[in-house]
């Protein structure tokens, strides 16, 4: 093993006994969710957000009504209905067209440090996130980065 690599390990493992990211939760991908969101289910037990433009967000949450969310971060509250999901997700599918490339949407559950569910989260799987408890108890859920798309679009080679 190299000495950077050593030194990373022993870096991660001070971190992870100090628990420094103890109040880190986790965001695993779900068929569950995934399927939810395509067939426009609104859980009324959420309480539902977006990212980013409101033609073409970069993702969109839905929090249990009990969690609230860092009033610092940017995701914008939204009165879901069925048929609001349904145009939010198409205009998300038509930006990814308009790349011109494969990809697809995902969905993803948001758990806290200890595994509870606390939401959903619906996006391209390479929209970047963190889901962290803060200590007021509000979450902090990483909006992703306001070109999401973008960093997608395919880019001419230079002559």
């Amino acid at each position: 093993m190299k000495a950077k690599e050593m030194l990373l390990f022993l870096v991660l493992g001070v971190i992870s006994c100090t628990g420094f990211v103890k109040n880190y939760g986790l965001i695993n991908p779900s068929p569950t969710v995934t399927k939810d969101f395509e067939n426009f289910h609104v859980d009324p037990q959420l309480q539902y957000y977006i990212s980013g433009s409101d033609l073409h967000p970069n993702a969109v949450i839905g929090l249990r009504r009990d969690v609230a969310v860092d009033p610092r971060t940017l995701w914008k509250k939204i009165d879901m209905t069925p048929g609001k999901m349904e145009e939010l997700l198409w205009y998300m599918k038509a930006r990814i067209s308009q790349l011109g490339i494969s990809l697809y949407l995902y969905g993803f559950e948001l758990l806290t440090p200890d595994g509870k569910s606390i939401g959903v989260w619906y996006s391209i799987p390479t929209a970047r996130t963190m889901l962290r408890v803060n200590e007021d108890k509000t979450v902090w859920i990483e909006t992703p980065d306001l070109e999401t798309y973008e960093k997608l679009e395919p880019r001419e080679k230079d002559s």
